[in-house]
């Protein structure tokens, strides 16, 4: 999509108000997150929080976009790399919701929020910018942040193995941050003229449509498992309306929030997941998991940080 003329442009929010929205956003993500681990801990599947999920968001967006009279035909080369970002939003919200039904929610978004440094090796691997010598620097900070964070040093120490459940589990969430940075490539790449709205509702058809299939193959096992009890019919809807609200206030304010000034606010997920998921899971990561988080958090924020010029 084209860049607005200054005319055109919303006017911005005031910066308190523009941090307190992104705030807002990180900690309905996160609840998002502890909800759906609520959800399968109620033997909910993961195939079927993903269906909720995604045809919650796609029925607000379709209205969004047929109230607009937008056109949804794309240029056809553009049509290939739209299939393409689908496929992978629908494996990385596998890839995370399955990693989150396995190690604690926290720890699973701290591996995922990875992404970004995965996003700046993928660029210049494709012909883009090298990276500086500030963002190599901050890339090994988080590396070392994620190091104690997965306890690698007393892992090493310690005679028992990794149990399978964690590997696993950290290997889905690394998973998930790699699909999701090839994704946000493509989109910045390949489907940069298709506009938001109209990108936004045709990848939640293709994951509320690829949900679908792998449900009705069996592709995953319990996918489609419903839960047990009342509790998890209501951490599904708590999951539906939280992704939802925050997926839409994201996408309809994002051009008031100075994103370029205000994204690193967004990282307040991993924290807002970290506190959400000791309150209502009792789940609580270690002295040295914690100065870890800090230290992946701290990284992401000075990464993804731009000076206004």
């Amino acid at each position: 999509m084209s860049a607005p003329s200054a005319s055109e442009s919303p006017a911005l929010f005031p910066r308190h108000i523009a941090v307190l929205v992104l705030v807002c956003l990180g900690c309905a993500f996160a609840g998002n997150h502890v909800a759906a681990r609520v959800a399968f801990d109620d033997g909910a599947g993961v195939l079927l929080a993903i269906l909720l999920r995604s045809g919650g968001t796609l029925i607000v967006l379709a209205g969004l976009v047929f109230w607009q009279r937008q056109s949804i035909r794309l240029a056809p080369g553009a049509w290939r790399w739209q299939l393409m970002l689908g496929l992978l939003i629908a494996t990385q919200s596998i890839c995370l919701y399955s990693a989150v039904a396995r190690i604690p929610v926290a720890l699973a978004l701290l591996v995922a929020n990875v992404f970004p440094i995965l996003l700046a090796l993928l660029t210049w691997a494709l012909g883009g910018a090298r990276p500086t010598a500030r963002t190599a620097i901050l890339m090994a900070v988080i590396l070392v942040g994620l190091i104690f964070v997965l306890e690698v040093p007393a892992r090493l120490a310690s005679s028992e193995a990794a149990g399978p459940e964690w590997v696993l589990g950290v290997s889905l969430a690394f998973c998930a941050a790699s699909v999701f940075a090839t994704a946000l490539w493509i989109t910045d790449h390949k489907l940069s003229q298709v506009r938001g709205s109209v990108r936004s509702m045709l990848t939640m058809l293709i994951v509320f449509t690829s949900a679908n299939l792998a449900g009705a193959s069996g592709l995953l096992p319990g996918g489609l498992s419903l839960p047990e009890s009342d509790t998890g019919w209501i951490a599904l809807a708590v999951l539906v309306a939280l992704y939802g609200a925050g997926f839409i206030t994201l996408f309809v304010s994002v051009p008031r929030l100075n994103m370029a000034r205000n994204a690193p606010v967004m990282n307040i997920e991993p924290l807002a997941t970290l506190i959400m998921g000791w309150l209502v899971l009792d789940q609580m990561l270690a002295a040295g998991q914690i100065l870890g988080g800090v230290i992946v958090i701290f990284g992401i924020v000075m990464l993804t940080y731009k000076k206004n010029p």
